[in-house]
């Protein structure tokens, strides 16, 4: 059996979005409530709304999706694996010869920090985001958008 595609894998929903009760063996990392786990389209809507110039964490996603779900949280696991899965798919689409794909280097992990997963890894993105005017420096072993709290995009 060949294997999906990103673009394959961002339209297959597999029945989500779905809201779970936060059982007791969650709750100690989650807290109480309830949990949304997204569609993977629903992610990728959200990372298409972040104009030029703009940013967005994944915690920003998260937190929309909760509220859009009437959610005490979204899964932090799936809404990450759903992101890598937006840029890939936008990836597939750019190859294509398509123009308008999601710009999913402008999502951004906790702290501003770059994903190492997304394609073309840490220096891709690097590029992608100094193209647009961030700046980019080395924390550690981290790469951080400099200031990148004043370039968040409202979701």
């Amino acid at each position: 059996m060949a294997r999906k595609t990103w673009t394959e894998k961002l339209n297959d929903d597999k029945g989500l979005p779905r809201v779970v009760k936060i059982n007791k063996k969650m709750s100690g990392t989650w807290g109480k409530g309830t949990c949304v786990i997204p569609a993977p389209r629903e992610v990728n809507a959200l990372m298409r709304k972040v104009p030029q110039g703009k940013l967005v964490t994944i915690n920003d996603i998260r937190t929309r999706l909760a509220k859009k779900h009437h959610a005490t949280i979204a899964c932090p696991i799936t809404t990450g694996i759903f992101a890598r899965i937006a840029a890939g798919a936008a990836e597939e689409a750019a190859e294509r010869g398509e123009k308008n794909t999601t710009p999913y280097w402008r999502t951004l992990k906790q702290g501003g920090v770059l994903n190492e997963k997304y394609p073309r890894g840490i220096e891709g993105q690097k590029r992608l985001l100094e193209e647009e005017g961030h700046v980019i420096e080395q924390r550690g072993k981290r790469s951080v958008v400099v200031d990148y709290e004043k370039t968040l995009a409202k979701l």
